[in-house]
């Protein structure tokens, strides 16, 4: 019986011929070829078109954070290819979460819901940070992954890690200077806002049973301003684009009840169930100063489909 010839090895995964990952980098600068191919062309010239070509073909290319296979991509001036000459990138899957952005400082992504941002004293696994980290540490060992900020549970969207403690820090140290811009959007209840567009502000407490609630009186409690807008409302419900002054625990949410509009799904804090069988609470934008290039990032997600259908 004639001997098969084995099928044609993928770059960087033939058994016994494991190497470090090479790793460039290249800017796209004014100028440079607007499709990702022809400028791995121009950006590689000393490399067989082909070659190139698998680098595509096999998961070896990532624009801004992102794999890609996309010879046709559009570049634009001050993003970052980088080609993996070794191997494929480690991709991430899972499907309640996904990387919108990742670099060697940050990690950016959007939470689905129902899932815990970090572990609690009984949960351990299965969380946001957890998930990212096991995923960092299968590049190499040695990678760390860092708390910035949290979504509640049960808040869906956008959020965002460091994989430097120096990122974490600075981030953290100057949060107020270095997020521009937190936007969340929500369907609440008992029908239209009045006024439609407007501030709530109030002190901020949390009770022996975890509740946060509101409060008069400062020396109890931290500032807590919300800042909402209508964006539409049909019948008993409202969305509402709401952006945060301060960003306490369940800032949103107490706020909400205290108008009179708790969050559809919220039962802690004053709503029955909900059609969707969820918090209606999702974090749709995030903008912040990079903490290492100070590069303006800028990200916002899709809503989830069932708050539409409630308004």
């Amino acid at each position: 019986m004639p001997r098969r010839k084995p099928l044609a090895d993928k770059p960087g995964t033939r058994p016994g011929s494991f190497r470090p990952d090479n790793i460039i980098e290249f800017p796209v600068a004014e100028g440079a070829p607007g499709r990702l191919l022809d400028f791995l062309f121009a950006a590689m010239p000393d490399s067989r078109k082909t070659t190139v070509k698998d680098y595509l073909k096999y998961n070896q290319v990532m624009v801004d954070g992102n794999v890609t296979t996309r010879f046709d991509q559009e570049l634009e001036p001050g993003q970052t290819v980088k080609v993996n000459t070794t191997r494929e990138f480690q991709t991430f899957y899972n499907p309640r979460l996904k990387i919108v952005y990742e670099d060697d400082d940050i990690i950016v992504v959007n939470k689905g819901y129902g899932l815990l941002s970090m572990g609690t004293d009984k949960i351990k696994d299965g969380t946001a940070y957890s998930l990212l980290r096991d995923y960092v540490k299968r590049k190499d060992p040695r990678n760390k992954l860092f708390i910035v900020h949290r979504l509640d549970r049960d808040t869906s969207g956008l959020m965002m890690f460091a994989k430097t403690m120096a990122a974490k820090e600075t981030m953290q140290h100057n949060w107020n200077n270095m997020v521009l811009e937190r936007r969340y959007v929500a369907v609440v209840t008992n029908g239209p806002l009045e006024p439609a567009e407007g501030e709530i502000r109030s002190y901020l407490a949390e009770n022996s049973a975890h509740e946060v609630y509101s409060t008069d009186d400062p020396s109890k409690g931290q500032l807590a301003v919300t800042y909402y807008k209508t964006i539409r409302s049909r019948g008993l419900y409202s969305m509402v684009e709401l952006s945060l002054a301060t960003g306490r625990k369940n800032q949103i949410r107490v706020h909400m009840k205290d108008a009179g509009h708790p969050i559809s799904g919220d039962r802690r804090y004053g709503s029955g169930p909900s059609p969707i069988h969820r918090l209606a609470l999702h974090a749709q934008t995030l903008r912040f100063v990079h903490p290492v290039t100070r590069r303006d990032m800028n990200f916002t997600c899709p809503l989830p489909p069932g708050f539409s259908k409630l308004v």
